[in-house]
């Protein structure tokens, strides 16, 4: 084993943002001395731009500011990175059982039992998620009984009209990126309470998608990560601690290096932080709860044509679909319009089994799902590219890990709680938008202040 010659007062694990965010908060407030490590070639973790053969950039991991995003706006305008509205101009498509409708706003046009459904699930879990506390979500009055039992459930036994429970598990299942039956009512409570409600978390105009950043969010990365000692490529395989003192090792395929500090920030998602051996063991609770929290499936599937046809039509590029693979669709057209990007989202258990097919058999299923929202000119772009975050080795799913039934209660409380020396930090760990990239800043900042040097 070689040995780094410097010792640093924090070592940060992950260089995505909750990590740069981390690292530069304690740079910069105390001028600390950091090293962060990154198990990829490049920073940014589930925020990751790909510039195409065209020069044509695409988000294929995290790409909007959302409505009080306020941590996330504050970096951008830290680093005068402009912004651009989602484009949402024209009409949505609903596409339900063969039938394609055109509509306006986040709620298609439905039966009126159905929209009545929607609503009235959308305000009572609204209100429920308001009783749930931020920063202690177990604490809730109903917490154990809420924890016990699965959001599809919840919506089983309380939406009583179908259409309207189905068009509500499409459109959880893009806020979740899983199938509700997986997660607990609780998490879900949650999840929504932190987001500020239903109608901004499926939003796009004054929602958690309206607005984007001009060249891709992998601006944010790469502008905290400058001047930062970040050493990309560094997977780490090994924390062993005392109570002042860690040493971290990485492995990569030619030797191992160790990397001593006084603290630790880990800001990996718990599934991998479950890969990292502690020594001495982390305490039991904290052990469970990493290694319970599974992570969701998400994919983006980006289609590139010369023009953004479907604008020429009145349409917005916004499809929701009860077919599939690509239930939810959207304009991702950069500021000028040219060229004409179309996204579809593929989530759970589809962004599982699309990950198993062919390239070139998982292209053209999308395609032929375009197709059917936008029209024979969907089936021909000039590029296509997608991302299956469950197939990334260092992310291995998106958007983020989530709470089985039972867990929140019993282990919820050590998602933040400091091990000796090791402290915590990513999207998961976050109060207020949870999930999402203004999470991860948030819980990075946290972090870096909660620690004593």
């Amino acid at each position: 084993m070689s040995g780094d010659a410097s010792e640093f007062d924090v070592i940060v694990v992950g260089a995505g943002v909750a990590g740069l965010a981390a690292a530069r908060t304690l740079v910069d407030e105390r001028s600390a001395k950091v090293v962060v490590l990154e198990a990829r070639d490049r920073v940014g973790g589930r925020v990751f731009t790909d510039t195409l053969p065209d020069e044509t950039w695409v988000d294929l991991g995290g790409q909007w500011l959302g409505v009080e995003q306020h941590r996330l706006s504050a970096w951008l305008e830290r680093y005068k990175i402009p912004t651009y509205k989602t484009y949402t101009a024209g009409e949505n498509l609903l596409l339900w059982k063969g039938a394609r409708t055109r509509y306006r706003g986040t709620i298609p046009k439905l039966p009126l039992m159905a929209l009545l459904g929607v609503g009235w699930a959308q305000l009572r879990l609204d209100r429920m998620a308001k009783k749930v506390p931020l920063d202690a979500p177990w604490t809730a009055k109903d917490a154990r009984a809420w924890d016990s039992v699965s959001f599809g459930q919840w919506m089983r036994d309380n939406v009583g009209n179908d259409v309207a429970r189905r068009l509500l598990e499409l459109g959880m299942d893009t806020v979740f990126a899983e199938n509700a039956d997986r997660y607990s009512l609780l998490y879900a409570l949650f999840y929504i309470h932190s987001g500020k409600g239903t109608d901004i978390l499926l939003g796009s105009e004054g929602g958690a998608q309206d607005t984007r950043i001009d060249g891709g969010m992998q601006r944010l990365a790469t502008a905290m990560a400058n001047g930062l000692d970040v050493r990309t490529s560094h997977p780490v395989s090994r924390v062993r601690w005392e109570r002042d003192r860690v040493v971290v090792e990485c492995t990569d395929t030619s030797e191992r290096r160790a990397f001593v500090a006084r603290r630790v920030i880990v800001a990996t998602p718990p599934p991998l932080t479950n890969e990292i051996v502690f020594e001495p063991a982390l305490p039991q609770g904290r052990a469970a709860l990493q290694s319970e929290m599974p992570m969701g499936a998400a994919g983006k599937c980006i289609a590139v044509y010369d023009a953004p046809f479907w604008r020429d039509e009145g349409l917005s590029g916004q499809c929701v679909s009860d077919e599939g693979p690509c239930h939810v669709t959207f304009d991702s057209s950069g500021p000028s319009g040219r060229p004409g990007v179309l996204m579809g989202f593929l989530e759970g258990d589809e962004a599982r089994a699309m990950g198993k097919l062919p390239d070139a058999e998982r292209r053209e299923t999308v395609l032929r799902c375009f197709a059917r929202y936008f029209g024979e000119r969907a089936r021909s772009p000039r590029l296509y590219v997608d991302k299956l975050w469950e197939k990334d080795p260092w992310a291995r799913g998106c958007y983020g890990a989530f709470f089985p039934p039972g867990l929140l209660v019993k282990h919820g409380a050590l998602l933040r709680e400091p091990v000796g020396p090791i402290h915590w930090a990513g999207t998961e760990t976050a109060t207020v938008w949870s999930g999402y990239i203004d999470g991860a800043l948030s819980s990075g900042e946290r972090a870096a202040r909660e620690l004593s040097l």
